[in-house]
């Protein structure tokens, strides 16, 4: 295995040929693992659909906002015909019937405006409406209704206002929407982070078997020769020759597991091309240490958790609200104001205008409902009760969940760097096991083939610290909404979501 310093190097190189406008990546695609988190971002299903649930929330804040707006409407009827039979009663007493033919145009134009603090609306409206009669001749008399301008408003008195509610509800709704879209994104890093090194791991693993094959093939030929001159025991001959015939079977495992690895890759990332993908390990880390408390005072700030806290309270204190409005004494007051007039013309129909006004209050007192109404306070009261329990133990939870994974981010600085020496120091032994070996020195095959597996496991160690690094890292990020590296709030243009 290389040494870390020149991993490092390896990078650095990649990355200048990559950024080179003459490199071809016709024979292989080379992916460092922010390539691939940038790429997650762009075109995985999980951004995709992540992007899709947040314009909904966009505009469903939008359509929200547009309901408390001036609503400006126009209507017309052209025409309305009514051919009937009339009924009419002559002095006689006789009954009649007279063909009537009546057909009306009409025009009218509304502005209407909910109130949402009080929960009432209010409308203006003006309208203009021509009848025409046909009797038994072909002649008509026409004649016009005109509203210049009628002021309509609705009240409701003591009954529960949604509209109130909707107020303080909606803006943390999409508050949240927000927040919840950063950590579906950090979700994605993690996803990515984990497809990365399992991917990375199977390479390595796929590199290690067929460098194991062959260095066990070696070995086992080195070994027969010396059988054949009596200088080692069949024992330790037949070992050798049974660790190839096992390292030929992890040859073949590990060439599924890579190919398994690759597709899971390759599918989250929409890669449908079959050019050959190379990963180049993050061997470079800038490490940083988090305060705990810090981590969770960001947690109560920026997550969607703690406004999901927040809007689980208000929606009980509405329930309880509308539980002490409802079934109670109601009443309704509509009052209209305005003008009409009637005229054989248009002109004629806009002067001197009638007044028009028409107030009505509707009431409805229960005298008897069996404590239903009672009942339903404290079904409301009660479930207050049990959700602000509820808050107040989800915070903790939180808190304590945040506070231990910033501790367990802390320590991977340690245990990355534990790994990278054991990497170290496994390979050296191996080394100077094999030497021994090769130039005929009293080695134990034993001791070869276990500082062979030391080798091996150290380095997948390492790169399992790698992945436990980066998944604590994006982890941290997604329970805070933080970048600790940075120091500052993560956040998003909403333009680049192209809502």
């Amino acid at each position: 295995m290389l040494h870390r310093s020149f991993i490092c190097l390896i990078v650095f190189i990649c990355r200048l040929i990559l950024a080179s406008p003459g490199f071809s990546q016709e024979g292989q695609r080379i992916l460092t693992l922010e390539d691939a988190l940038r790429i997650a971002k762009e075109q995985s299903p999980e951004a995709l659909t992540t992007k899709q649930e947040f314009r909904r929330s966009y505009w469903s804040y939008k359509t929200f906002k547009g309901a408390y707006l001036p609503q400006v409407a126009v209507g017309a009827t052209i025409p309305n015909v009514n051919r009937v039979l009339d009924r009419k009663l002559k002095d006689n007493g006789e009954v009649s019937y007279i063909p009537t033919q009546t057909s009306s145009l009409s025009a009218d134009f509304t502005i209407s405006q909910q109130i949402g603090f009080s929960g009432g609306s209010l409308s203006l409206y003006s309208g203009l409406e021509r009848t025409d009669n046909y009797f038994l001749t072909d002649s008509s008399v026409a004649s016009y209704l005109s509203i210049p301008i009628n002021i309509i408003y609705t009240q409701p008195i003591f009954k529960f206002n949604p509209y109130k509610w909707d107020k303080k509800l909606e803006p943390i709704a999409y508050d949240q929407s927000k927040r919840k879209y950063l950590e579906d994104i950090e979700k994605i890093n993690m996803r990515m982070v984990f497809l990365f090194f399992d991917l990375l791991k199977a390479q390595v693993e796929m590199k290690i078997a067929d460098s194991t094959l062959s260095n066990d093939h070696d070995l086992y030929k080195i070994a027969e020769g010396r059988y054949n001159f009596g200088q080692i025991l069949e024992n330790d001959l037949l070992n050798l020759k049974l660790q190839f015939l096992r390292t030929q079977t992890r040859v073949e495992d590990a060439r599924l597991n890579l190919d398994q690895a690759l597709d899971q890759f390759k599918s989250f990332l929409r890669i449908k091309d079959t050019i050959p993908v190379i990963l180049i390990p993050p061997a470079n880390i800038e490490f940083f240490m988090v305060d705990p408390l810090k981590a969770v005072e960001e947690a109560n700030k920026n997550t969607s958790a703690a406004l999901d806290f927040e809007k689980r309270l208000i929606e009980a204190a509405r329930d309880v609200n509308k539980a002490k409005m409802d079934g109670r004494f109601d009443a309704d007051l509509s009052a209209t104001f305005g003008y009409n007039q009637t005229a054989a013309t248009v002109p004629d129909a806009y002067k001197n205008p009638a007044d028009q006004e028409v107030v009505s209050l509707g009431i409805k007192v229960p005298i008897l409902d069996w404590g239903v109404a009672r009942g339903g306070i404290k079904i409301a009261q009660s479930q207050e009760e049990i959700v602000t329990n509820s808050v107040a133990q989800d915070k903790i939870d939180l808190e304590r969940q945040v506070r231990l994974k910033a501790i367990k981010f802390n320590q991977q600085k340690t245990l990355v760097q534990i790994a990278t020496e054991s990497d170290r120091v496994a390979k050296k032994t191996y080394e100077l096991t094999k030497a021994r070996f090769l130039i005929g020195k009293a080695v134990d095959i034993r001791d070869l083939n276990q500082a062979k597996i030391d080798m091996d496991n150290s380095e997948k160690s390492y790169y399992e610290a790698l992945q436990t690094f980066w998944q604590s890292y994006f982890e941290l990020r997604q329970l805070t909404l933080y970048d600790f590296e940075k120091l500052e709030r993560i956040q998003f243009n909403i333009e680049d979501i192209n809502p």
